[in-house]
């Protein structure tokens, strides 16, 4: 046979093939467009230039602004690129569901809060694997039980009424830093111990500060740069070890037992029998203050510049305190706290709106699948950051009525927002799993100070409304709060 021939006729045979499957390939796009799928592979992605770093471009000159612009772009799950990583963005409780639920193996937190290694210290928390994590998270827990928290209402209340006595019969205050002042007195007594309140709190606070200072954007990235602020966090760091090593000696030589929460991570013992080491002791002690101290001092002061601009709503705390007065006399205990609904709305509210942690992220372990509100579901892969936001998934309009309004009613009874779309509706704490283990504390020691000042004292704000500060590694309250205050004892009618 001519070789020619057989060259022509393999020619023609690869050409009936790729026609084949380029008729094919066409009448399966057409049976795809005539059957419309709402199932994607995958999400869309945020388009930025540079493709390299543009997505790292746009989150840092303002996460929220660029949540805010894809959201209505895109929908409710998107990916962005930021420099080698790639985030997924869940927004809303219909796709965030995972985030909150799935186990560490499948969404872990570790990964990515690796930053924070260096502050807290090695072996506590996400220095440390997730069974030994679990356990230390125990140790959180019993430090934070309703009897223990008994004892800590009382601190606080002590707090506040020695703290406010110093202010005069009427005058000008910046609230924000007064409550920040007090918020870390009250955070002394409570978890760090009576030895730091009474002797050492000058010298603690100084090393907490530089502490915090040490929490920078880039640390983020790059938490063990050798620049000046990383140096003083490290050697604040290791003088703290110092101070709460020598004040574990002197407890267990004296045979000493307190009622705050280094005594209770003293007294710790991991399953297996083994004590918590001084070490260990600090870190955690360290944990717990920067996870409650900020927001708990920022959520105050939004608190009191809500009310003292809406004054309706001032009008319905107070007439609460004079309800509760008329039943229990001036006595503030922790039962009479937990009566507070009112106030309670009134600080959840402000938290809504101003949740001071605005991201929350975890690693992805595992392929996984979200379904939007229209039903179009995404599939996720492993490998992936998982985000999302609480500063904007708490304002979305379709659960939160007129969302960008500060309306504490929105939690009552009957109108529950808060549960609209399912329990993650709601999320300035987080929840599911990694839900905030101190919350009770927080609000505990909110309306501590907050019953007291309602009952003592009349306020006007007398500075602008305050502004966001989108600056801070923990978002808070830009600037001055400036009130004007005159002392007065509530009268009940």
């Amino acid at each position: 046979m001519d070789p020619k021939e057989d060259d022509r006729r393999l020619l023609n045979a690869a050409l009936a093939i790729l026609a084949g499957l380029l008729l094919l390939k066409l009448l399966s796009t057409a049976l795809t467009r005539r059957r419309p799928s709402n199932r994607l592979r995958s999400p869309p992605t945020v388009k930025a230039w540079p493709p390299l770093i543009g997505g790292l471009l746009k989150f840092v000159k303002g996460p929220i602004l660029m949540v805010r612009e894809e959201y209505e772009r895109l929908g409710s799950v998107f990916t962005v690129g930021l420099a080698n990583k790639r985030v997924t963005f869940l927004i809303g409780p219909e796709v965030s569901a995972h985030f909150f639920k799935a186990p560490e193996a499948e969404m872990s937190q570790q990964e990515v809060y690796q930053f924070n290694v260096p502050t807290f210290g090695p072996g506590v928390v996400f220095d440390v694997d997730y069974s030994v994590r679990q356990e230390q998270f125990r140790f959180f827990t019993e430090a934070l039980r309703v009897n223990k928290l008994r004892s800590y209402v009382d601190q606080m209340v002590f707090e506040a009424e020695d703290h406010f006595s110093k202010w005069g019969e009427s005058g000008e205050v910046d609230l924000k830093y007064e409550l920040e002042h007090l918020i870390i007195l009250t955070a002394s007594r409570c978890l760090l111990g009576r030895e730091v309140r009474d002797k050492l709190f000058a010298d603690v606070s100084a090393l907490f500060h530089d502490l915090d200072n040490g929490m920078l954007p880039i640390s983020v990235i790059f938490p063990y740069l050798p620049i000046p602020a990383h140096r003083r966090r490290d050697k604040a760091r290791k003088k703290l070890a110092q101070i709460f090593s020598d004040i574990i000696s002197s407890r267990k030589q004296a045979g000493k037992s307190e009622d705050d929460m280094l005594q209770s991570f003293i007294e710790s013992k991991y399953k297996d029998g083994r004590p918590t080491t001084e070490e260990e002791v600090t870190g955690l002690l360290i944990a717990a203050l920067f996870a409650g101290q900020h927001t708990s001092s920022i959520t105050s002061t939004w608190t009191g510049a809500y009310l003292f601009r809406e004054r309706q709503y001032l009008s319905n705390v107070v007439e609460e305190q004079k309800l509760l007065m008329k039943k229990h006399g001036d006595k503030i205990d922790h039962d009479v706290l937990s009566e507070m609904d009112t106030l309670y709305r009134s600080i959840k509210e402000a938290l809504r709106l101003h949740p001071p942690l605005i991201m929350l992220l975890r690693s992805s372990h595992n392929d996984f699948t979200v379904k939007t509100r229209d039903g179009i579901e995404y599939d996720i892969p492993k490998g992936n950051i998982i985000a999302t936001s609480p500063a904007f998934a708490n304002r979305l309009p379709y659960i939160y009525k007129d969302p960008d309004r500060y309306d504490p009613d929105r939690f009552s009874p009957g109108r529950d927002e808060d549960k609209v779309a399912g329990p993650f509706s709601y999320i300035s704490f987080g929840g599911g799993r990694h839900g905030c283990l101190g919350e009770p504390f927080a609000y505990l020691q909110i309306k501590a100070i907050w019953s007291h000042l309602l009952r003592n004292f009349e306020f006007e704000l007398i500075s602008p409304f305050p502004e966001i500060d989108w600056n801070a590694m923990v978002v808070g309250v830009k600037g001055k709060v400036m009130v004007r205050y005159q002392r007065r004892k509530l009268v009940i009618d």
